[in-house]
């Protein structure tokens, strides 16, 4: 009865927080986004000029905002910045790439049928001779869910092809948690099992709906400069060769070997599949890698607490984009990023200015602006597992991502629906400005794992990464809907995801009010959030209560 009662008397003092969140200036926000993804920013790629103006813009604007800086220590003082090691690596010149079935070979163009990422096992070459082609279902092999797709292939010296997503994606049921989207279904996983399976290399076949987006995400993502955390034994995450191919290149390829590719991947959704080999299908790469280990950067702006200074919010959103890279259909090379995820870096200032105008919070907060998330959550990988304040004492984590620039909708969403006290709170907060949740509209693209809050729900520290709704107050659900569908077709990791004159940031602005309310009532509060009793996040959290008494 003694937690009921703390627990509404909580809530009761965040709904009258919520009553007192500031509003936002949605021409600041339309300016911020506006400098952050224009040219001069070269899409705001890791190790680039581009970072260097990103750090310098973000900084003097946290400063001006009236935050502190948050970041490293250096002579007993903090810095703005986190200094984040990171292995780069880019393939030199153009790639030479070919199959071969039944001894006729087949060139392939990089960013056409295939798309290649540069070696980040430490190689600095991959030179690969007619290495045979094995069909492997999804990639999966989870013992708890008595799956195993590779059932004791020895995979030495040859090259596993695989699908995107869960074995559940098609029927929306079964072991995998039906249309929602295991990290099972993930890429990182798949080319990480691959490397536990001692893959030469593995080739994702590329289909839109599985993958939620098109190939020329594909290709933007992969064919450029490749990040990835330092690490002591490389190979053991990473095969020699990672990359995807198109589907009806995978669909000719299979056809072309004997094999029907449709009735494969029916057997690949059953447990009683075993992998099947490419009769004499081969492939042969060769190109150089350039790699090296440069230093990015995460940036800090903080706020002590007044009386709980060690016991922290935190507030998260990913600064970089994908920099300059291959042009599009009129000549582009630039990747803006204006939505994702300008938009997200400037709730993030936005969100600190308020904190920092507003009464000082009992508890510290923390304004995260991570590096790397387009190269695999590479910054609040790095955050989370060397943490600036401990994650034992690290309250919750809220992050924005990709927030719609336009007007307001009724409802909003998180990645994922993973239960959770957090979710719960945000929830019904939201209800003081007549919003309303909607569960994830897309679990099947696994949006949980895709996002920098997940390095943190891993480790067991509350986070959610909060949506923008898709149910406008101007056009309703249908209006919502067709923007999404046309952002992921035609601006999503392309050149077009510019910033627009015609946003008016209204809906961004209100957003930002509740996620301000949601925070402040956590600063100013004894409240630890938790994950529910069956979340697989939950004994992670658990594990370190000790700290919170």
């Amino acid at each position: 009865m003694k937690l009921l009662l703390a627990s509404l008397l909580s809530l009761s003092v965040s709904a009258a927080l919520a009553a007192e969140a500031p509003k936002f200036d949605p021409k600041r926000l339309s300016e911020e986004t506006r400098v952050l993804s224009s040219d001069e920013f070269e899409g705001r790629g890791p190790a680039t000029a581009g970072e260097t103006k990103t750090i310098e813009y973000v900084v003097a604007q946290m400063q001006a905002a009236g935050l502190q800086p948050g970041g490293d220590l250096k002579d007993g003082q903090r810095l703005w910045t986190q200094a984040v090691p990171l292995t780069r690596s880019q393939i030199a010149g153009t790639p030479s790439l070919s199959v071969s079935v039944g001894g006729k070979a087949q060139a392939l163009t990089q960013g056409n049928e295939i798309a290649v990422r540069a070696a980040l096992d430490g190689s600095k070459s991959v030179a690969i001779a007619d290495a045979p082609l094995v069909f492997a279902g999804y990639g999966v092999k989870a013992p708890e869910r008595d799956w195993d797709d590779f059932k004791g292939l020895d995979l030495k010296g040859k090259i596993a092809v695989v699908l995107i997503n869960d074995p559940d994606f098609e029927s929306g049921k079964g072991d995998f948690g039906g249309k929602a989207m295991t990290y099972y279904g993930r890429w990182t996983y798949k080319y990480e099992e691959a490397a536990r399976q001692g893959a030469l290399g593995l080739l994702i076949v590329h289909e839109t709906d599985p993958a939620s987006y098109g190939w020329a995400t594909v290709k933007n993502s992969n064919t450029n400069t490749m990040f990835d955390v330092v690490r002591d034994r490389p190979g053991a995450t990473h095969p020699r060769m990672e990359g995807w191919i198109q589907r009806d290149f995978a669909v000719d390829l299979f056809k072309r070997a004997g094999l029907d590719f449709e009735a494969l991947k029916r057997q690949a959704q059953t447990r009683a599949f075993k992998p099947v080999e490419l009769k004499g299908a081969t492939l042969s790469a060769n190109y150089a890698v350039q790699t090296e280990v440069i230093t990015s950067q995460n940036i800090v702006g903080r706020i002590e607490g007044s009386q709980r200074p060690d016991e922290t919010v935190i507030y998260s959103a990913h600064w970089d984009h994908l920099g300059v890279g291959a042009p599009d259909a009129k000549g582009d090379t630039i990747y803006n990023g204006a939505v994702d995820n300008a938009t997200g870096t400037a709730a993030l200032i936005e969100m600190g200015r308020a904190f920092a105008q507003g009464p000082k919070p009992q508890r510290s907060v923390v304004f995260l602006a991570v590096t790397a998330e387009e190269k695999g959550l590479l910054g609040s990988e790095y955050y989370s597992s060397k943490p600036l304040y401990p994650l034992g004492k690290t309250v919750a984590v809220i992050n924005t991502d990709a927030l719609d620039p336009e007007g307001p909708a009724r409802d909003f969403s998180t990645a994922g629906s993973a239960k959770q006290d957090l979710l719960d709170e945000l929830i019904a907060l939201a209800k003081r400005w007549d919003m309303s949740y909607v569960t994830d509209p897309k679990p099947e693209a696994g949006h949980f794992f895709r996002s920098d809050h997940f390095p943190f729900a891993k480790r067991g520290v509350p986070a959610v990464s909060f949506g923008s709704g898709d149910d406008r107050i101007d056009g309703g659900r249908a209006a919502g809907e067709a923007a999404q569908r046309a952002y992921t077709a035609d601006r999503y990791h392309q050149p077009a995801d510019q910033w627009e004159a015609s946003w008016s940031f209204t809906g961004m602005a209100r957003d930002l009010e509740l996620l301000y309310s949601l925070g402040n009532g956590l600063a100013n509060s004894k409240r630890w959030p938790n994950w529910s009793q069956d979340s697989e996040f939950r004994a992670a959290r658990d594990a370190s209560a000790a700290e919170r008494k």
